[in-house]
């Protein structure tokens, strides 16, 4: 039942957001820090825990489904909106990390593909094209 589903990403959301405000407040902040974040990781650690041990119905697990497909990308949505429009109101520095941020992941993602390019060519692991040579 998709209830069960909402009433854990429910519980798992006011845990999180209750622990961000309790960390922006530590920390002097006034607002949440990292709320949703700490409320993705608590479902996805608590989900994991409880099917291990066999502690889900099929009617939870569907319903867990369900409500994390439909809640995990209106919160990335709604998340990344407010961090573009707060890095385009505080000036250039958060722009400049953001870009530069962006452009070493691309970086990275260059080098990390040469290297498993090297690795296949070498005799590393090979994937299986399930292509056959043909001899003309």
């Amino acid at each position: 039942m998709k209830i069960y589903g909402l009433m854990f990403i429910s519980l798992c959301m006011l845990i999180g957001n209750s622990f961000g405000q309790f960390l922006g407040r530590l920390l002097g902040i006034p607002g949440n820090v990292g709320g949703v974040g700490f409320a993705m990781l608590l479902l996805l650690f608590s989900v994991n825990y409880l099917q291990k041990r066999d502690m889900f119905t099929d009617e939870a697990k569907a319903g867990i489904s369900f409500w994390s497909d439909m809640y995990i990308p209106i919160v990335i949505a709604m998340t990344a909106i407010q961090n573009v429009v707060a890095a385009v109101n505080a000036g250039l520095v958060p722009l400049i990390g953001g870009l530069s941020t962006v452009l070493i992941a691309f970086a990275l993602l260059s080098v990390s593909n040469k290297i498993a390019l090297k690795a296949r060519n070498h005799g590393g692991p090979r994937a299986d094209t399930g292509r056959q040579a043909v001899d003309l």
